[in-house]
């Protein structure tokens, strides 16, 4: 992880507000956000590249921005369901800002983290090129083209009007983070430093630090190297020096080793940081620091007892994410992200994998300081297409670059341990696929040569094209459980990953009985479900696609052996797109633990009971069904026995066997109170009671934060209740909800998780659905109150105070 830092931040204050970025004459390098107060006008205007363009009429908005999250949902849209059925299209953005003339000796840079897609950029009307791929960071050189000391326009073009272009929702805009960065003009390159721990042991860690140094003036010059690396406390713990001479218009490579004493090591429980502060200087001149984040650990897989991070074994319990934010859309937001982990990590999880593309930095930098082993994968396919408009177009051209930009970008943070070069690349069938692999793994370890490599596999055999090129890792498995137990004998001698496993679907608090009886929806990926009428999916854990297995087997199977070294879930959260084992009206997924909205189904508390050391005891399903209904009644729990009653009357105790991952009574239903009495492994006692729900009578808001920052970016997600008279959630009320919102903030959006809500996301209400619903609540640079209120027709309102600091 690399953060560029001001030495002299307060001397080198940069003034936004009217667009005008000054630095002070001792400033070695400052990197600014570069995200407010740009020009939007979607669709297509070619002259917008004119500096002299009037954009007075565009609309006003700040990045990160996701134009396709704002429209209707339509199965006309090119992008069809599974690309989540909303508008893509062509959209331009333009932003004015001035550089001082005393700064015109620097160099200046922007930054953007990803653009979907196909982004042309001009400064002043000159072009600084074109990026086709969507999810991959880049920077451009404006210095040859700035006017300082006067106006200059930047104007960025985004075509996502080709489509389908991806299998999932991809969003269409500057989504993600742009910097403004400005330095001297010797200083550490883009993405410049490089740090590796070949020995580490409890008592003592060999760092080694590469260093690119640019020297972009007209004269050779002479700088010394200071690299200082501090602990999490900010103790300064290892220094080097060293003086060199670098010439005009080059790149000097410099290698330092350092020792750090006693370090601590990074680990999913402990994701200790360090920092490495590289100082470009000479007689007094400084000329750059550069920040690296990175951690100190070692760790390995073995082929037959799995992986061992700092020399223990562990599993990796992880899952698969895609970019999207639910009712945010694709635009980063840090809090988003962090929401999203922070549900994961109180699951169990400690792996993510970035499907099926380069995620954003910041989700990794989450990942560092949060302690989660991330997969980082690069590609969905390689020359042969998937869609029409995907990156099969740009292969030929892009590839390469684009893999490099990527290790580059990610290879100093802690959480990476691993790259995958593709996810079920259709080459596994064409003899093409052997010599690719190795040219892409071939580029990969030429930048990292300390991880290993792997791809996710839907064909995992040895004649897999891809496999057979030898050049892996790490073999990968997408789904297939039913063929874990005979890898050995299929690859000797080679280490195992489930890339993706289970593809169980679900729609929260939607139960289909019996509950033994497993629904395999579709039975291939080709072959039409009839499914539900209502578009639903079980919730009870019996309902996944041909391809996949319920939660339950596949983690089985992981749990139990120990050459099966972990897992990688597909998914942890829904996703917009890809309504499997539906299509229109059904607009995003069925796959997650999680649902859209961020409420957890069911089976999440089957891996909180597995995965952590908390007592859990859930008790499902609700309690409103008809009179002579039998209820499968599901526990899941790490208690050692359950004893459950109907109105206080006991249907017996059920001890947790070694195998056991839930247990199950069949309950005739008789309105009242369902309750468990669990006995944990220190012979305490916990319970749960499900009640019968009466009818909606009033609302209950509940924020994840009632204090949030002021600074315009950060977030509360409140959560939304519809409960009887007592309080007790009514699990299938549909009440619309309407919000109104006054002070410091206003409502970035609206979610419930279902699956085939044609409801905006950008609203002031929102139905219920199973008894929830989602209001995100944004702050706006101001200190103060947010005050939300929440109402529905015939049903008690509800407010929360949010306050901004």
């Amino acid at each position: 992880m690399q953060r560029l830092i001001n030495l002299y931040f307060i001397a080198g204050l940069m003034l936004l507000y009217s667009g005008i970025i000054s630095v002070a004459a001792q400033t070695s390098r400052i990197e600014k956000d570069f995200c407010n107060n740009w020009k939007f006008y979607p669709g297509n205007n070619e002259n917008a590249k004119d500096p002299s363009f009037d954009d007075s009429g565009w609309r006003t908005l700040n990045l990160p921005h996701d134009w396709s999250i704002e429209g209707e949902f339509s199965n006309n849209h090119p992008a069809t369901p599974g690309g989540g059925a909303l508008p893509g299209g062509i959209g331009w953005y333009r932003k004015r800002f001035t550089i001082p003339e005393s700064n015109k000796d620097m160099m200046v840079f922007i930054d953007f983290d990803g653009i979907y897609q196909y982004s042309e950029v001009w400064i002043n009307g000159n072009t600084l090129g074109i990026r086709p791929n969507g999810y991959i960071s880049f920077r451009y050189d404006l210095t040859p083209y700035i006017n300082f000391g006067s106006d200059n326009v930047i104007a960025v073009k985004v075509d996502n009007s080709q489509q389908p272009n991806s299998r999932w929702y991809s969003g269409s805009g500057i989504y993600r983070n742009v910097r403004l960065v400005i330095t001297d003009k010797v200083f550490v390159a883009h993405w410049g430093t490089f740090i590796t721990t070949p020995e580490v042991s409890r008592y003592t860690s060999r760092v080694v630090v590469n260093t690119n140094i640019r020297n972009a003036s007209t004269h050779d010059s002479q700088v010394t190297l200071v690299t200082t690396i501090y602990d999490a406390k900010g103790e300064k713990v290892a220094f080097s020096s060293s003086d060199n001479l670098i010439t005009k218009k080059s790149v000097l490579e410099v290698d330092q080793e350092m020792t750090v004493a006693r370090p601590v090591l990074w680990s999913v429980d402990n994701p200790h940081l360090y920092k490495a502060v590289s100082r470009l200087e000479w007689e007094g001149i400084i000329y750059d620091e550069y920040e690296t984040v990175f951690g100190i650990r070692y760790f390995s897989f073995n082929s037959k007892r799995g992986f061992f991070l700092n020399g223990k074994s562990v599993k990796i319990k992880g899952v698969c994410n895609h970019h999207d934010l639910g009712c945010l859309g694709a635009a980063i937001n840090i809090r988003a992200l962090e929401r999203q982990l922070e549900i994961m990590k109180a699951m169990g999880c400690n792996g993510i994998r970035t499907a099926h593309n380069p995620p954003a930095p910041e989700l990794l930098d989450l990942c560092d300081r949060m302690g989660f082993i991330v997969m980082d994968e690069a590609f969905d396919m390689w020359k042969k297409k998937k869609n029409p408009y995907d990156y099969h177009l740009y292969w030929d051209e892009w590839h390469k670059r684009d893999l490099e930009d990527l290790i580059l970008r990610d290879r100093n943070h802690p959480s990476v341990f691993m790259w995958s070069i593709g996810n079920e690349i259709l080459e596994q069938w064409d003899s093409t696929g052997t010599e690719m692999a190795r040219e892409l793994v071939e580029i990969v370890k030429n930048i990292d040569p300390t991880r290993p490599v792997t791809s996710g596999f839907n064909d995992p055999n040895p004649w897999n094209n891809i496999i057979k090129s030898g050049a892996l890792d790490l073999i990968g498995y997408n789904y297939h459980h039913e063929d874990f137990l005979d890898f050995h004998e299929k690859f000797p001698g080679q280490k195992f990953i489930a890339a993706e496993t289970n593809s169980a679907l679900a729609t929260r608090g939607s139960y289909d009985m019996p509950s033994d009886s497993i629904r395999v929806w579709p039975l291939r990926w080709d072959i039409p479900v009839k499914g539900n009428p209502d578009y639903t999916c079980s919730a009870y854990d019996n309902c996944h696609a041909g391809w996949g297995s319920t939660h339950e087997a596949t983690w089985k199977l992981i749990k139990k052996h120990k050459f099966l070294s972990g897992m990688y879930i597909w998914t942890g959260f829904d996703y917009l797109g890809e309504p499997t084992p539906y299509s229109w009206p059904a607009r995003s997924s069925y796959f997650g633990i999680v649902d859209l909205a961020g409420f957890p189904k069911d089976v999440y508390y089957m891996y909180q009971s597995e995965w952590t050391d908390n007592p859990v005891l859930h008790v499902f399903p609700h309690w409103n069904w008809k009179e002579g209904d039998t209820v499968d009644i599901w526990v899941y729990t790490n208690c050692k026995e359950v004893e459950l009653f109907l109105n206080d009357k006991s249907l017996g105790v059920k001890k947790m066997m070694p195998e056991d991952l839930r247990l199950i009574w069949k309950v005739p239903y008789i309105q009242g109170k369902i309750k468990a009495n669990g006995k944990t492994k220190d012979n305490k006692t916990i319970s749960k009671e499900v009640k019968t729900a009466g009818e909606p009578a009033k609302i209950i808001l509940s924020a994840d934060r009632n204090t949030i920052s002021a600074y315009g970016r950060d977030l509360s997600f409140v959560t939304v209740k519809v409960v009887d008279e007592e309080g007790v959630l009514v699990p299938r009320a549909s009440n619309l909800i309407k919000f109104e919102i006054s002070g410091e903030g206003f409502i970035a959006g609206v979610d419930n998780g279902n699956q085939i809500s044609h409801e905006p996301f950008r609203a002031n209400q929102r139905k219920a659905f199973n008894g929830m619903c989602l209001a995100v609540i944004q702050s706006n640079n101001k200190p103060g109150k947010i005050n939300l209120t929440a109402t529905s027709e015939g049903l008690e309102k509800a407010s929360v105070v949010i306050e901004t600091r």
